[in-house]
């Protein structure tokens, strides 16, 4: 699967997110190799240069094989020049990351990059979308990830009426550094949005998703989950919530619960007015099962799913 979508959240680079779903993908091309990283969604210049050195470290391991790591600040003093740069390597760099901070932080000056120096407040959006139809990967860490939904769990949780992500995963919610104990958020969520997915995302976790339209006009996504217990530092263990048996957690609109461990799929046909929503779940070992009736599936393939609708 190339997913052109990546949701995560982790505690620190472990090494199955980072290096086999982030950095092998920049390299995987024999003449772009590049990586952007984008820390806006944090405050002030200080913690943007933090974050950006939280990634830099670890990017720096992978220079040797031609990868080449980029960032970009954001600050109220930027020229016109400055923004053209900046949206020429959203357009052109082969993974694009949004860091971790804040939601709606991020978002408001991803869409004024747009607003204030183009006239258009969806330009940002629309250019990730655009990358997602070339193939393209964009990854979203923490609040990053937020971002990449269709609808910002952080906004929803903090009450804010301006709840709106950039849809790269359509119809899909999840809560970033889940563990056990927010349960509720989930369910709360899943009951306010049902015609969204709503996922619980541990450290060290990842929705890896891809999507497009059917010759139909219905929506096709379908979804892996990673679950990544990579990460073996001793004193940093209390944070790795799948190393201590955690998986993603699911709950539906109507309460009932789903697991999905490291390799499960999920796949979901949508119409455009949100009045028809197929899901199936595709286990590791390959058996398919119906979401809404949690039933075997007659269906034989992926292939077969999509092809009927």
């Amino acid at each position: 699967m190339f997913p052109t979508a990546l949701i995560y959240s982790s505690h620190n680079r472990s090494e199955e997110i980072h290096r086999w779903w982030i950095v092998e993908r920049a390299l995987k091309d024999p003449f772009n190799k590049t990586v952007l990283y984008l820390p806006m969604s944090m405050g002030s210049q200080d913690s943007q240069e933090y974050s950006w050195g939280t990634f830099r470290w670890y990017f720096e391991f992978f220079r040797k094989w031609g990868l080449e790591p980029r960032n970009f600040y954001w600050n109220d003093q930027m020229s016109k020049a400055d923004v053209d740069l900046l949206f020429d390597w959203l357009v052109n760099t082969q993974v694009v990351i949004l860091g971790g901070g804040s939601s709606t932080l991020g978002r408001n000056r991803y869409n004024a990059l747009g607003e204030r120096y183009y006239g258009d407040p969806y330009m940002f959006e629309r250019i990730l979308h655009e990358r997602q139809d070339r193939g393209l990967l964009t990854v979203g860490f923490s609040a990053g990830a937020d971002q990449l939904c269709s609808y910002m769990m952080g906004a929803v949780e903090a009450g804010s009426h301006d709840v709106s992500g950039f849809g790269l995963a359509h119809n899909v919610m999840c809560t970033l550094h889940h563990e056990w104990g927010r349960e509720g958020s989930l369910k709360y969520a899943a009951a306010r949005f049902p015609s969204n997915v709503v996922f619980g995302l541990p450290n060290d976790s990842a929705l890896a998703v891809d999507q497009g339209f059917l010759d139909s006009g219905n929506i096709w996504q379908l979804i892996e989950f990673v679950v990544d217990t990579s990460w073996d530092i001793p004193n940093e263990q209390f944070h790795i919530k799948t190393r201590q048996g955690m998986n993603i957690d699911h709950y539906y609109a109507d309460g009932r619960h789903w697991t999905f461990k490291n390799g499960d799929k999920m796949v979901r046909v949508m119409s455009q007015d949100d009045q028809y929503h197929g899901v199936w779940v595709v286990l590791a070992n390959g058996q398919i099962y119906d979401y809404w009736s949690q039933n075997r599936s007659l269906y034989p393939s992926i292939e077969a799913i999509l092809a009927s609708h």
